[in-house]
């Protein structure tokens, strides 16, 4: 981006805050006109960048967004960013008012393929003294039909997007404030998380703290491990799992391995140290029943709890589906049709073809010409953090055992190849994973899934307060019936042996 238009009579920190924003995209200042901050909300909507253009700068009042009342005032600013001939992104940056602002800045992220702002994530930031971005990623809808014949608006999607957000946001702040955010950090869960760890590999300069919930960075292999849980259940009607039997199976694996991790609580700690097998399921002579499973049924069952595998090299694709999780099977096998995101993916981006038929996906193949396909432009699998840790970077991930829609085992993956890469010393430093048992994709589930990762990160990045544990809660009918430390992987929670097993204080955090 190159400036075009700018304010007369800057602060020399804004200058210096331009002067980095320049250095970070490649602007180049157009005329020579002195630099000024703009001190009202209204005054945003002069700024003028090359592929920024600003479409709203209106002032908030307290309360005034009835579906956020208890927010303080702050300054709302929409934005287009235009990249490319073929892009158009939308982002709005909201900036809570003085004295409210805590001076720091909190990039959101979206979920599934994106294609909307989401006002809840940037409410959540602004309510704690943030100001706060969030981007459409480029189209309209969460439907991936943008991406066929438009690569650059899929390299939007990919990357570009959430990147160019981060600079116009900063650039904005700068300008309302007079100053530059002293902190910036990003947050996302699902393809949230996997833009979170996109930023941190391709952008490290863009935040000094990040937090990656259940990603899907490994996108395009995610993409056929889906697809081999849908081909489970739905190629043939007779291997089709009614949702009516994922209870009977879920209690069959309780009944296995609920007991192994020291403490019979409905949660498995963890679900790769359960071997059920659910042929013990079996229909006795194969007559169907509403407590068994058929011969194709348990086919299907064994399936989903197998990773995705090339048939040709036995390679692993994907990880499987772990035992624990059968209640929310349905996401993924339940149908009619394989989860519409990756459907989506294959018709519109690999294939190119709407009518595209997930039961001729080829697990040898289709997976070399799917990575040639998307270029890698959609997955966030380098495992080389260092740049982001050399300056002072923090990294949080996490994932729910449970979890229906990424296979839990993919963020551990990604964990160790990033210890193989940079070195147990400096992971250990600046890169954080925390399993959650029980919990599903991103929250929900029967294990503890509401925790504050965000005030977590801030301890660690601004108090050098590096996290073991983290404290989960799980709340029925808004009560608070349980709590549990998270633990830093691969470290467990272990019983005491005293005292209820549902709270947290009674749990130590232990290498298995």
């Amino acid at each position: 981006m190159r400036v075009r238009t700018v304010f007369c009579g800057a602060s020399i920190r804004f200058r210096m805050g331009l002067a980095v924003l320049i250095a970070l995209t490649g602007c180049c200042v157009a005329d020579a006109a002195p630099l000024t901050t703009g001190r009202t909300c209204q005054s945003l909507s002069a700024v003028s960048v090359d592929g920024l253009t600003v479409t709203l700068a209106e002032s908030v009042k307290a309360g005034a967004d009835p579906r956020y009342p208890k927010l303080p005032a702050f300054c709302r600013v929409t934005a287009t960013l235009r990249p490319t001939s073929d892009s158009e992104i939308k982002i709005e940056v909201w900036m809570p008012e003085m004295p409210v602002w805590n001076g720091k800045y909190e990039g959101t992220g979206n979920g599934g393929w994106g294609g909307a702002i989401d006002h809840g994530a940037m409410a959540a930031a602004v309510a704690r003294g943030y100001a706060a971005s969030s981007t459409d990623t480029g189209h309209i809808g969460g439907s991936a039909s943008f991406a066929m014949g438009h690569p650059e608006k899929l390299i939007d999607f990919g990357y570009r997007s959430v990147h160019g957000m981060t600079v116009a946001a900063k650039a904005l702040i700068a300008a309302f404030y007079g100053e530059g955010p002293k902190l910036a950090y990003f947050e996302g869960c699902s393809s949230g998380g996997r833009q979170a760890l996109m930023e941190a590999q391709r952008f490290p300069q863009d935040y000094d703290g990040i937090i990656a919930g259940s990603a899907t960075n490994n996108w395009t292999k995610m993409m056929f491990g889906r697809i081999w849980v849908g081909q489970a259940t739905l190629s043939d009607p007779a291997s089709y799992i009614p949702a009516a039997k994922y209870p009977v199976i879920h209690r069959a694996v309780l009944a296995a391995c609920d007991a192994t991790d020291g403490v019979k609580d409905g949660v498995l700690d963890d679900p790769t140290k359960c071997t059920f097998d659910p042929g013990v399921l079996a229909c006795k002579n194969g007559a169907d029943a509403a407590d068994c499973l058929t011969k194709t049924q348990v086919e299907a069952a064994r399936k989903i709890y197998t990773p995705a595998t090339n048939p040709r090299t036995g390679e692993q694709i994907f990880p499987p589906m772990e035992r624990g999780s059968e209640l929310v099977w349905g996401r993924l096998a339940g149908g009619p049709k394989p989860i519409e995101l990756a459907d989506d993916y294959f018709k519109y981006v690999v294939f190119e073809d709407p009518q595209w038929d997930f039961r001729t996906l080829n697990f040898d193949g289709d997976e070399a010409k799917a990575i040639k396909q998307d270029g890698g432009v959609l997955s966030a699998t380098n495992p080389d953090l260092r740049p982001f840790f050399a300056r002072g970077g923090k990294l949080i991930t996490y994932h729910g055992w449970t979890d229906q829609q990424v296979m839990p085992e993919n963020s551990i993956n990604y964990y160790k190849s990033v210890v193989a890469a940079v070195g147990e010393e400096k992971a250990d430093t600046s890169y954080r994973l925390f399993m959650a048992p029980g919990m599903n994709h991103c929250g929900g589930g029967d294990g503890p899934n509401k925790f504050d990762m965000l005030g977590v990160l801030e301890a660690w990045r601004e108090n050098g307060k590096a996290p073991d544990a983290v404290l989960a809660s799980h709340a029925t009918d808004g009560k608070v019936d349980r709590t549990r430390p998270l633990c830093r992987y691969p470290e467990v929670a272990k019983y005491k042996g005293s005292g209820s097993t549902d709270d947290a204080a009674n749990f130590t955090c232990v290498r298995p």
